[in-house]
C-alpha cells in the first residue's frame, strides 16, 4: 500500500501580500516612535541648553530680542557677581553636606527597616508596616508645621541637622528596602548563618547588605538629588545666608527689581552640572533597581 501524502492547509493568497505590507510598515512606526521620542528630547533639554547660554551673557544680552542662542563670554563676570552677592561655595558645601548626611542615614536606617519587615517576625509587624504606608498618603506640607515645632523645641532651628535627620527613615526607602529584600535575601542562607552562631547584626551586615547592593544604589540616587534640589525644608528652618543650601541660596538672588540674571543661570548651572553627570553615569543602575522584581 502507498502511504497517503500527509494533508496540507490550503495557501491563502493574500497571506504573502498581507505579510509583505505588515514588513514595510513596520520601519515607518519605529521612524515615527523616534520622531516623536526626539522632538520630546528636544523640548525637555531647550530650558537646560538655554540655562547654559544665558550663564554666559550679561542681563541686558538676555533680554535682547532676540535672545542669544549661543554661547558668549561673560561666564567669568557672572561668577564674580555671583560670589559677591553670595558666599556661594560655602552654600555649595553645605549642600554638598546634607545630601551626603541625608543619603547615608536613609540608606542605613531603611536597610535596617526594610530588613525586619521582610525578614523578621515580629508582633504588630503588619499594622506597623500599613501604618509606615500609610504616611505616604499625606501631602508633603502638612509635616511642616509640625516639623518646625518639633525642630524649635530641639534646638535646631538654622543647624543643617534640621534637614537631614527628620526624613531618614522615608516611608519610601523602607517600602523599596522591604520589597527587594523579600525576593533577593533567600531565608535558608539567613538559617544557616545563625546555626553558625552569627547574630542578627552579622547576619544583617555581611549578608543582607551585600545582597541589597542594587536596591541601595537606587534609593542612594533618589535621596541624593531630592536633597540637593530641596527648598521647601532649608525655607523653613534656615534663617542665614551663610547656611543655605543652593536652590535656597539662588532663590535670595531674586528680587522684583534688580535680579543679575547671567549670575544667577551661572549659578544654577554649577547646580545642575553634578546631577546631570550623576545620571548620566548611574542611570542604568537607577532604571535596574527601581524595576527590579517587576518581572518576577
Amino acid at each position: 500500500m502507498s502511504t497517503p501524502e500527509p494533508l496540507q492547509a490550503p495557501l491563502r493568497r493574500d497571506a504573502a501580500p498581507r505579510q509583505g505590507k505588515y514588513m514595510d510598515r513596520q520601519p515607518m512606526s519605529t521612524w515615527a516612535a523616534y520622531a516623536l521620542v526626539g522632538v520630546g528630547a528636544l523640548f525637555m533639554l531647550a530650558p537646560f541648553y538655554l540655562m547654559f547660554v544665558f550663564a554666559t551673557h550679561t542681563r541686558s544680552e538676555i533680554f535682547d530680542l532676540p535672545p542669544p542662542l549661543w554661547f558668549g563670554n561673560d561666564l567669568a563676570g557672572n561668577l564674580k557677581i555671583l560670589t559677591g552677592l553670595l558666599p556661594f561655595w560655602r552654600n555649595v558645601g553645605w549642600s554638598l553636606y546634607v545630601a551626603l548626611m541625608s543619603t547615608a542615614l536613609t540608606l542605613l536606617f531603611c536597610s535596617m527597616a526594610g530588613y525586619a519587615f521582610a525578614l523578621m517576625e515580629f508582633r504588630f509587624k503588619k499594622a506597623i508596616f500599613a501604618l509606615v504606608m500609610a504616611t505616604m498618603l499625606m501631602p508633603s506640607f502638612m509635616k511642616m508645621i509640625p516639623t518646625f515645632l518639633i525642630m524649635d523645641a530641639l534646638g535646631w532651628i538654622d543647624t543643617h541637622r534640621a534637614l537631614y535627620v527628620p526624613g531618614a527613615a522615608s516611608a519610601f526607602g523602607i517600602f523599596l528596602m522591604r520589597q527587594y529584600a523579600s525576593t533577593a535575601v533567600p531565608r535558608e542562607l539567613m538559617e544557616a548563618a545563625r546555626m553558625d552562631g552569627c547574630g542578627e547584626l552579622g547576619i544583617y551586615w555581611h549578608i543582607v547588605l551585600p545582597l541589597l547592593k542594587p536596591a541601595l544604589g537606587t534609593l542612594g540616587l533618589i535621596t541624593f538629588i531630592s536633597s540637593w534640589n530641596n527648598f521647601i525644608d532649608p525655607l523653613v528652618v534656615m534663617r542665614s545666608v551663610g547656611n543655605y543650601t543652593l536652590p535656597l541660596a539662588l532663590r535670595s538672588m531674586q528680587s522684583t527689581t534688580n535680579t543679575e540674571w547671567g549670575a544667577l543661570m551661572a549659578g544654577s548651572a554649577i547646580a545642575t552640572l553634578p546631577l546631570l553627570v550623576l545620571f548620566a553615569i548611574a542611570s542604568r543602575q537607577l532604571i535596574a533597581g527601581l524595576t527590579a522584581g517587576a518581572v518576577k
